[in-house]
């Protein structure tokens, strides 16, 4: 069985957004078609038609976060004893050999992705080339862009 891995910060993100589509969307929307079905003929009825689409989205989201917290590996990066290796929820600094720029990023699962806050997904064309990588390795990715070069700095787990 596929196990999605999560760092413990995006569990409880998940799980916030569960909570949230539960409590405080789905009643909304519930709310909503009730409201639109008062309003008579529903054959013509727009807001009906969005509140429906809208519950179907809130539906289909709901089922999607159970199923990854269903079969989620939470990995707590300050708990990993990977003797200074890159792995899944460490943190990395890497140096652009081409630009010379520095950058740090976390290793995290796909949802957790967020490049404006440092955080790759491990499945990234970089994420992948980190992995199993320590401190002073070069490393070569095939990004979007072209090849690139990068020099990994420093690992942490945080």
């Amino acid at each position: 069985m596929y196990k999605t891995p999560l760092t413990t910060r995006g569990a409880q993100l998940l799980r916030a957004e569960l909570h949230r589509l539960k409590t405080v969307e789905r009643p909304a929307i519930i709310q909503a078609i009730a409201e639109a079905r008062a309003q008579g003929d529903l054959s013509e009825n727009a807001e009906y038609d969005a509140a429906k689409e809208r519950q179907g989205f809130i539906e289909g989201r709901i089922a999607d976060v159970e199923g990854k917290l269903g079969t989620a590996q939470v990995i707590d990066p300050k708990l990993l004893d990977a003797e200074g290796a890159c792995v899944f929820g460490a943190t990395v600094e890497v140096e652009d050999l081409d630009s010379g720029n520095h950058h740090t990023y976390q290793i995290v699962g796909e949802d957790e992705a967020d490049l404006k806050s440092g955080k790759i997904s491990v499945v990234s064309p970089l994420g992948r080339s980190l992995i199993g990588k320590f401190a002073g390795d070069s490393v070569e990715v095939d990004a979007p862009a072209g090849k690139r070069q990068f020099e990994v700095i420093d690992v942490r787990y945080e």
